[in-house]
């Protein structure tokens, strides 16, 4: 039964991801990215990553979509139903990702010496693990990504208010 979830999912995750790609319409593509987040949640779940889960759902699917959203509705200015018009050469798109990901395979798999084992977690797996590693361990990089994104949400809302010319 695993196995018919983890698919439906799976495929849900695809083509909401294609829908972003082709949608013509920018509303559209945010919501499409919305139920693609939402299929990549389910399939932690599916792995035993409820944290990874957890955090997909309330980060990416819950704030970062929804900021989308609120970004496109806010910077967006007159007709929305074809409003991303630059998705026609999406098969040269299609091509090249398939290039690049061919290209990568056989790097990866001719190269043994670039195989690097992930060396075993010997705490848990508990949330208090994780936070007490991000604020000694990894705590540059998390306070780098949280001052990355604050930045990004004050240029979004300086883009979205727009800018008065003076003279």
């Amino acid at each position: 039964m695993g196995t018919v979830v983890f698919f439906i999912f799976a495929i849900m995750a695809i083509a909401a991801a294609w829908g972003v790609v082709t949608s013509k319409n920018i509303v559209h593509s945010a919501l499409y990215l919305v139920l693609c987040f939402s299929g990549v949640a389910v399939l932690y779940v599916l792995m035993n990553a409820d944290f990874l889960a957890a955090v997909q759902l309330l980060i990416y699917t819950g704030a970062v979509a929804i900021m989308i959203v609120f970004a496109v509705m806010l910077t967006l200015r007159g007709d929305i139903s074809v409003s991303n018009t630059e998705n026609r050469h999406w098969g040269w798109g299609a091509l090249v990702a398939a290039l690049v990901f061919i290209i990568m395979a056989l790097v990866i798999l001719a190269n043994p010496d670039w195989r690097i084992l992930a060396t075993p977690w010997t705490s848990g797996g508990s949330a208090e693990d994780l936070s007490l590693l991000l604020l000694t361990r990894f705590m540059i990089p998390f306070e780098a990504a949280a001052v990355l994104l604050t930045v990004a949400l004050v240029g979004a809302v300086v883009l979205a208010k727009g800018v008065k010319e003076s003279k």
